[in-house]
């Protein structure tokens, strides 16, 4: 069975979905494929699970880097656990590039190359956002490209954990919220 609750974080509310072996999704409300592994059969309650995830969360979003990882059980195929097994080696505050992603992938698979669009694909479909982080993923060059929730939460997280912004910038198709946000933060 699938439980659910919602946390409201300060970027909008989230929403947690376990099992009785992990955490399979965190979801921000509203965004890119949001909630499109739960099933259709869940029960609202809260589980231990789901409280330490909780827990995990507020200190998070208190500034602090969360010493443990709450109990996660990701649903995707073995190259996108690859590459959220990957996402979870990223060190708090630190950025990792599609490109650098794809280039483990390929040692670890002992071939030539591994497509960073591949890479791409798997990160953006990442169903624990945060926790398995995602938002520590930016393109070539630092262009913070791509977001489920959003480039303007892809922001505020990597802000929160005091991420080096000062090489980092924001795509040419961004829409005019998301550049006003970026703009009143970084002047």
């Amino acid at each position: 069975m699938v439980y659910i609750c919602k946390y409201k974080s300060p970027l909008g509310d989230v929403l947690l979905a376990a099992d009785e072996i992990g955490l399979t999704g965190l979801w921000f409300e509203g965004q890119n494929y949001f909630a499109d592994t739960l099933p259709d059969e869940h029960i609202q309650q809260e589980t231990e699970i789901l409280t330490e995830t909780k827990k995990w969360l507020d200190m998070y979003f208190a500034g602090e880097e969360p010493k443990f990882t709450p109990h996660l059980h990701p649903a995707g195929s073995e190259f996108r656990q690859e590459v959220w097994e990957i996402l979870l080696q990223i060190p708090y505050g630190q950025t990792i590039s599609y490109g650098e992603i794809a280039r483990k992938i390929a040692e670890m698979k002992k071939i030539s190359h591994m497509s960073a669009q591949a890479v791409g694909g798997a990160v953006g479909h990442n169903e624990i956002a945060i926790i398995i982080p995602c938002h520590r993923v930016v393109g070539a060059n630092g262009n913070l490209t791509g977001y489920a929730g959003g480039i303007d939460k892809k922001i505020s997280l990597l802000e929160l954990e005091h991420a080096d912004m000062r090489r980092l910038f924001l795509p040419q198709k961004v829409t005019a919220g998301e550049m006003v946000s970026f703009l009143t933060e970084n002047l």
